[in-house]
């Protein structure tokens, strides 16, 4: 028999004695996939040797609830699609429905956020925000919110990104080991993760024994930001063997830039992207990049903004990113 702490069993209870997270043990509760088959009859014997009862009164408002998600995004971030696409999947898993509310530049995250509140959301899942802490914090006391792809402080929200600093350094060491000494990062400006990825590159650069100053260019979310920035490089001289751009859109305006100046991709300069969103495969040449997995990221936000509905605690998941070498990276020309 296991033993309870005492009081009405709740789900906290049977996650610790269980020695799964309590989202782990809300998603056998509701039914919802998630769990493989042993951990959900575990599960399922351990709430029923301590007596666990579900709470009516919450299941009743789950039932006359909404059963919707809200979804904000960035409308320019292709990686941003990519995600919406997994989070339609893995709410649909889970009995809900997705209301997906686009930030452009006619459109501010704040009007994208009052359609989710509007729509009358049980719980929001921000893609990538760029509220500060303060901004954040208003939207979190009306309803449960998972951030994605960003790194934040309010304990009140959950958060699933990926070490954006490792993913980077994942680049890095893949072109060093290359031959590449002259590697530039053209980054994403004030945008979420760019500030990782700067200190990242910097980072990783010096224990490779770079250390003189490191080469960041300014740029930006897309295809136009990667190719201006591109062309400020090759108008300086001296160009590069290598670029990390700041995602896969911004690497394909730098690719198209080195083409028009005559020069290839891989043999004359190697290119890596960020986020392995779609298109990166799709390419003439398929981009070299740092992938964030957005089939897991999403599944993790959809699980944990569900926990959180249910009285669960935030989700704070770090994820480790990985390299997909494709045709854009090769060994340091010699010429």
């Amino acid at each position: 028999m296991v033993e309870k702490r005492g009081g009405r069993t709740t789900l906290v209870d049977v996650a610790q004695a269980a020695g799964v997270s309590r989202a782990l043990v809300s998603i056998v509760m509701r039914g919802a996939p998630g769990a493989s088959d042993e951990t959900r009859d575990r599960v399922l014997r351990i709430a029923d040797e301590m007596g666990y009862v579900p709470d009516q009164r919450a299941r009743k408002l789950r039932q006359s609830s909404s059963r919707l998600l809200g979804v904000t995004f960035e409308l320019r971030e292709p990686f941003h699609g990519d995600l919406v696409e997994e989070i339609y999947r893995a709410a649909a898993e889970a009995g809900y429905d997705v209301v997906i509310s686009a930030v452009a530049p006619s459109r501010s995250e704040s009007n994208a956020v009052d359609t989710v509140l509007r729509e009358r959301c049980e719980a929001a899942i921000l893609l990538g925000p760029r509220f500060d802490d303060i901004e954040l914090s208003t939207i979190v006391e009306r309803l449960p919110v998972v951030v994605v792809a960003r790194a934040g402080d309010d304990p009140r929200a959950g958060y699933v990104r990926s070490d954006d600093s490792a993913g980077i350094g994942l680049a890095v060491d893949h072109l060093v080991e290359l031959g590449h000494t002259a590697i530039v990062h053209i980054d994403g400006g004030d945008a979420p993760g760019a500030h990782e990825r700067r200190s990242g590159f910097r980072a990783a650069m010096s224990r490779r024994g770079f250390g003189a100053g490191p080469r960041v260019v300014p740029g930006g979310l897309g295809q136009i930001d990667g190719a201006r920035a591109m062309d400020a490089v090759l108008e300086g001289g001296d160009p590069p063997t290598a670029v990390i751009a700041f995602n896969d859109d911004c690497a394909t305006g730098v690719i198209d830039t080195i083409i028009r100046a005559g020069k290839t991709v891989p043999e004359d300069i190697s290119v890596v992207g960020y986020d392995d969103a779609r298109l990166a495969s799709g390419l003439r040449v398929p981009l070299t990049t740092v992938s964030q997995d957005a089939r897991q990221m999403a599944d993790d936000a959809v699980i944990g903004v569900l926990s959180m509905i249910d009285g669960g605690d935030p989700p704070a998941i770090v994820g480790r990113p990985r390299l997909v070498i494709r045709g854009t990276t090769a060994t340091r020309p010699t010429a």
